[in-house]
């Protein structure tokens, strides 16, 4: 029948456009803003920084290794080096950005910085509604705008989130296993040259006995057999002068006292 396609067709779209009015399953329309449909979890918009802890600036874990930037292909992206260095996620000391600007206004969502950033730092936001009445500054977005947290990044991309918690997570292991290996082979190359060390000194320098320790020690030896075989000491008894000296007798004590006779052969004065 001529034109029968065409009839079946439209009968299909009054069938749709009356359903719409009563069925739950085709009544797409939503009164947002009151009602809002959750995003879908690869829904992506514009950048946003990731940052780990509470501290947006010390935890940002972009590197400003401008890889993005040269990457963007309508260059919507500006960073600047920053002269000092902080730890980064694994502890490695690392160059931040001092200024890192996206102009979301030229910005095409192509999701390009996400691949090609070697550190994590860079993810597609799903917020959508930016709309504002500065059409330079207002869509001109510095880093401080740009931070989001990595449970906010939970939060929106979940599955995609966990990889790569767990990715870094992996990395940074392998480098403090790498790091524990490097120190325990440095102590135990240290340990290794000061014990040649040691050997080497005792080698060349002997230690040698002062004379006076030997022969003090020589003396000692020789004297022990005598004093372990000499006799021992009588204990002294009383009024032999083994106790001191011997009393006095009477006729000692006369004889002092009387003057001296004269001898035979001696004159008389």
């Amino acid at each position: 029948m001529l034109g029968e396609g065409i009839l079946k067709g439209l009968a299909e779209t009054a069938r749709n456009f009356a359903g719409s009015f009563v069925s739950k399953e085709r009544m797409t329309t939503v009164e947002y803003p009151e009602v809002r449909l959750p995003l879908p979890e690869a829904a992506r918009n514009f950048p946003f920084l990731v940052y780990d802890g509470n501290d947006w600036e010390k935890g940002l874990r972009c590197v400003a290794c401008q890889i993005c930037e040269k990457e963007c292909p309508p260059k919507c992206i500006y960073i600047e080096k920053s002269k000092d260095k902080k730890p980064d996620y694994v502890g490695k000391p690392q160059i931040y950005p001092a200024k890192f600007d996206i102009d979301i206004s030229v910005c095409m969502s192509c999701q390009i910085c996400v691949e090609v950033c070697p550190f994590e730092a860079i993810k597609m936001n799903t917020e959508f509604e930016l709309s504002t009445d500065d059409r330079f500054g207002g869509l001109l977005l510095d880093r401080k705008e740009l931070a989001k947290s990595n449970e906010y990044y939970h939060t929106i991309h979940p599955t995609e989130a966990r990889e790569v918690d767990a990715r870094l997570a992996q990395e940074k292991a392998k480098v403090e296993a790498k790091a524990k290996t490097a120190a325990e082979a440095a102590a135990a190359k240290a340990a290794a040259v000061a014990t040649g060390a040691s050997a080497a000194a005792a080698t060349a320098n002997p230690a040698v006995e002062p004379a006076y320790a030997s022969t003090t020690k020589a003396a000692e030896i020789a004297a022990a057999p005598a004093a372990a075989t000499a006799p021992a000491a009588p204990k002294p008894v009383a009024g032999t002068g083994t106790d001191g000296p011997a009393p006095i007798t009477e006729a000692e004590k006369k004889a002092a006292t009387e003057p001296a006779k004269p001898s035979e052969g001696e004159p008389k004065a």
